[in-house]
């Protein structure tokens, strides 16, 4: 039994390697942006060798692409479960939805990745590229779910299909932006933030009989 532990570990070791580079990469696009990070510092601040790196990931390409899925991709994946299953108000569903969003752009390291679009993204084309095909996409076919499902109960004002998806989140990029510019303080109050967020999203968007 005790023959088998040491290759267990290193199998373990080896598992938690991608998620190890990620976390790297993401502390250090946040410190030096894109374009000053190598793969090979990503390794060093991973504490592994270089060419381990590259058996995960090809290029820095293909690391922000992985973080795109890991931060955004799956944040958004989450809501689609939720809106899915969830059998409460519209409102109650924002309320839970937009604090998970919150959590993830402000809390989390999310806003990382759009600070390098807004900054770096004329540089990078490719990049801009894969979030509007693999982050971008995923979130406004979520949110729109969300208006069909709001629309399919009459709680809606108007048509799901005349509301633009990105009036509801624009907000929370906004703040998260603005907090890794600026720094955390730019925050204020995030909850008070998201409180008169949703209030405004809540009063264009849902008709007066809706279920509150």
């Amino acid at each position: 039994m005790q023959a088998g532990q040491p290759q267990q570990k290193r199998q373990r070791r080896k598992d938690a390697r991608p998620s190890e580079i990620l976390e790297a990469g993401l502390a250090l696009f946040a410190e030096r942006g894109f374009a000053a990070t190598r793969l090979d510092d990503v390794a060093k601040r991973a504490g592994i060798a270089k060419g381990t790196v590259y058996l995960y990931f090809s290029s820095k390409e293909s690391l922000f692409e992985a973080a795109l899925k890991d931060r955004m991709v799956s944040t958004m994946e989450g809501v689609g479960e939720l809106t899915a299953s969830f059998a409460g108000s519209t409102e109650e569903l924002l309320r839970l939805v937009l604090a998970r969003i919150y959590g993830q752009m402000i809390e989390g390291d999310a806003g990382v990745l759009l600070r390098i679009l807004i900054g770096e993204g004329d540089r990078f084309p490719d990049l801009v590229k894969m979030y509007r095909e693999i982050a971008l996409a995923k979130g406004m076919a979520t949110m729109k779910s969300i208006l069909k499902r709001a629309e399919a109960r009459g709680e809606l004002r108007v048509a799901a299909d005349d509301i633009d998806p990105r009036m509801i989140v624009a907000p929370i990029a906004i703040l998260a932006i603005g907090g890794k510019v600026f720094g955390a303080q730019s925050h204020g109050d995030r909850d008070a933030f998201l409180e008169r967020h949703l209030d405004l999203v809540l009063r264009g968007l849902l008709s007066a009989n809706a279920e509150r």
